[in-house]
């Protein structure tokens, strides 16, 4: 397979919040379908350095392109096409996160894979994460959770934290809000749990779906239930991704909603507080 790699005039470090298109799309489709089969190659939006809110202490985080879900809160719509992403060789997504081994060590953090969804580019994932680990770095994924199953035990072995995503516990209200059911989701939660593997639940109180005390109390006594839930990263909706809708032409279903108010959001913390959940 000959891949053309990442343009070097298009630096792989950058923000989540960079509009990123078309940067792979050079790649033909059955290179695009063998790279991600073997996981030698991956599509990366870009990479973000001293994180401090994805994660354990301080984090690079390795955004990829690609993702099945269409969250109506998205912020970052360019990453759910694939050749959106940049084509990477594994080795030099590599040797960007053991270039920070140092202070990622000392600042007690470590490399997260974030997206998109990047269990979507489950090989590449695993390589970069066994990568990682083999340089001593702390591993975290951050996923929707519905492409679970993808991932063996013996695959979990290298990701020391994965951060869940939920995004609703009631079906019909995931459904209009991601256009997915969230019975995988949750079933790999379940798993996770099975397993006492150590795990983080990122939850977003968006206007108009789940900025409800009720859905709020079920993600709440879902969280204490699992009981292998760390803390809840309690999130309220922004409009920093709102640009790109815009620019991609696209139809933003929340262009006009608003951020729900610090009682809320005070409200909801105590409501995961009073069954026992550790909630920021």
């Amino acid at each position: 397979m000959e891949l053309k790699s990442a343009d070097p005039t298009i630096p792989l470090e950058g923000s989540p919040y960079d509009l990123r298109v078309s940067l792979g799309e050079q790649v033909p489709e059955f290179d695009r379908k063998a790279a991600l089969e073997s996981g030698d190659w991956g599509f990366i939006h870009s990479f973000t350095t001293g994180s401090a809110v994805d994660g354990p202490g301080m984090r690079v985080v390795a955004w990829l392109t690609s993702c099945q879900f269409r969250c109506a809160f998205c912020h970052n719509p360019d990453t759910w096409k694939l050749s959106n992403g940049m084509p990477v060789p594994l080795q030099r997504a590599v040797d960007v996160v053991k270039q920070y081994r140092i202070g990622l060590k000392t600042m007690h953090g470590g490399l997260t894979i974030s997206g998109g969804e990047p269990l979507m580019q489950k090989p590449f994932l695993i390589k970069l994460f066994q990568g990682a680990k083999a340089a001593g770095i702390h591993t975290a994924l951050d996923t929707n959770g519905a492409l679970g199953d993808r991932l063996t035990d013996e695959d979990l072995k290298s990701i020391d934290l994965v951060m869940l995503g939920l995004k609703a516990v009631t079906p019909d209200l995931h459904k209009r809000l991601t256009g997915m059911d969230n019975a995988p989701s949750l079933a790999f939660a379940r798993r996770l749990a099975a397993l006492k593997h150590p795990a983080w639940i990122r939850f977003v109180v968006v206007p108009g779906f789940t900025d409800t005390l009720d859905e709020i109390g079920k993600m709440a006594d879902l969280a204490a239930e699992l009981g292998n839930i760390e803390r809840v990263d309690l999130l309220p909706f922004h409009q920093l991704g709102k640009f790109k809708w815009e620019k991609l032409g696209m139809d933003y279903p929340l262009k006009d909603a608003v951020p729900p108010s610090q009682e809320l959001m005070e409200q909801a913390a105590e409501r995961f507080r009073s069954v026992g959940v550790n909630v920021v």
